[in-house]
């Protein structure tokens, strides 16, 4: 008999794994979503402070001790202003004794440089005492009215002027004592005509002669004929003329009563004041005899 053949066994067949076809994702764009600008709450600008800026040292001029007495620093004080002003000069315009006195009567509170604006129409009507004592008082009013209490000084013009008629037969007086007797004379005014017209000893002390007297250490003093005998005192009464009238000068050009230029000053090596800042008064006063 044949014999059978057993089935012969089938090697199984490993069956390779698929491969899964990977699959390409297509990146999805994300559309760009515009974001708002965030408002920003408003900042409030702080002022930034600036250092304090810190000013320059002003340097002061180193004021010698003078070591003499008031006198002494007076006669320094004259002979300096003598090199300094060798001219002694009075500002306010006139010709003669009459318009000396009569300009100086208008200066009381007033600058020279105002008076000389004036006198010229006023002399040119009144020229003497006999016209200016019969003159309508309106008229020098009108004159003189930018000088300043016009109404005052009308009034004692017109009776200076009757004064010299009566009794000094028209002439200007040059003894002190009579000069004050005069309305609106007094001595600052009495000594500004005796000093200028008539080389006379005369010291008249006006606000820049005071002011200066006492930064300059020759007087404590404010009333200006207590300052007046003092300074007679300290100098030669042929000096006492042309010092007044320098020391105005100075006053006005150098030693201002509110920024004294120290600098520029031939006295601030001797002046106890030299580099101290003042304060001048600006209250006007009424007019009073000068």
């Amino acid at each position: 008999m044949a014999s059978k053949k057993a089935p012969a066994k089938k090697a199984p067949v490993k069956k390779a794994p698929a491969k899964k076809a990977v699959v390409k994702k297509t990146p999805v764009k994300k559309s760009a979503v515009k974001k708002a600008p965030a408002k920003k709450a408003p900042v409030k600008k702080v002022a930034a402070k600036k250092p304090p800026v810190k000013k320059a040292a002003v340097k002061k001029q180193a004021a010698v001790k003078f070591k003499g007495k008031p006198k002494d620093q007076a006669i320094e004080v004259a002979r300096r202003l003598a090199i300094g002003y060798p001219e002694v000069i009075c500002e306010l315009d006139h010709r003669n004794a009459f318009e000396l006195i009569s300009a100086t009567i208008l200066s009381a509170q007033c600058t020279d440089v105002r008076v000389n604006m004036v006198t010229p129409a006023l002399f040119a009507r009144f020229p003497d005492p006999w016209s200016l004592a019969s003159a309508d008082p309106s008229e020098v009013e009108t004159l003189i009215r930018s000088t300043g209490f016009y109404q005052s000084k009308a009034k004692n013009l017109m009776g200076m002027a009757q004064n010299l008629i009566e009794r000094f037969g028209g002439e200007v007086p040059s003894e002190l004592s009579d000069l004050v007797t005069l309305p609106g004379v007094g001595r600052k005014t009495g000594n500004v005509v005796r000093s200028v017209v008539f080389d006379l000893p005369g010291l008249p002390v006006d606000t820049h002669v005071g002011r200066l007297s006492r930064r300059l250490g020759l007087t404590k003093l404010e009333d200006p004929v207590k300052v007046e005998l003092q300074l007679n005192d300290y100098l030669p009464p042929a000096e006492w003329g042309s010092f007044s009238l320098r020391l105005i000068l100075h006053g006005r050009r150098v030693c201002d009563a509110r920024k004294p230029q120290c600098t520029i000053c031939e006295l601030a090596d001797i002046c106890p004041s030299a580099g101290v800042p003042v304060t001048a008064p600006t209250t006007k006063r009424s007019p009073r005899k000068n």
